[in-house]
């Protein structure tokens, strides 16, 4: 899915446009065909209100954000069956997730694709197509429309249908709960 960025700041004084464009993070895989990721913005987990000069989700050496702070990805799925395709090569398309998704793909279960767990509370939107939402207790299928809340949980995403399907997901970092009997013991 082309994604058309539009960068709006206070310069001067006044409210304006100081970028209007496709975000510079923008993969498409090879291994993969079909997947497509853009990691529209990063920040902080203290954002400031100006704009900071230069581009953050070009900076910053992961998806993941630190606790506090947020990344805005949109990702286009192709359908399941590529992975069936006999000129799939796993390894080849571990290897560019590593390059393409740093901090996320390193998440993934070697023994179970696609499945990963992040430190993070995610709101996710399915913007085009279907999704199948896996968890350690079932699915969910999701259409075009549908949002999902997560807490930190272990899930993956499946796309069971013939067409490429489209997810924009914001990452806000969390921290894992304090086992306060542990922290009294």
């Amino acid at each position: 899915m082309k994604v058309r960025r539009v960068l709006v700041a206070n310069s001067e004084g006044m409210s304006r446009v100081i970028e209007d464009g496709e975000p510079p993070r923008t993969a498409l895989a090879a291994e993969t065909p079909g997947f497509e990721q853009t990691l529209v913005w990063y920040t902080p987990p203290v954002p400031a209100l100006t704009h900071p000069g230069s581009d953050p989700a070009v900076a910053t050496p992961t998806l993941l954000p630190e606790p506090g702070g947020t990344s805005f990805i949109i990702v286009t799925f192709p359908p399941d069956a590529v992975y069936a395709d006999p000129g799939f090569d796993p390894a080849a398309a571990a290897a560019e997730m590593g390059r393409i998704s740093p901090g996320l793909a390193e998440l993934f279960e070697p023994d179970n694709p696609g499945m990963h767990t992040t430190t993070t509370v995610d709101y996710d939107v399915i913007l085009d197509g279907e999704l199948w939402l896996a968890l350690d207790e079932g699915e969910v299928r999701l259409s075009a429309g549908d949002v999902v809340v997560q807490h930190g949980t272990r899930h993956a995403w499946r796309n069971k249908s013939d067409r490429p399907a489209t997810l924009m997901a914001v990452l806000i970092g969390g921290r894992e709960p304090v086992d306060s009997a542990k922290e009294n013991a």
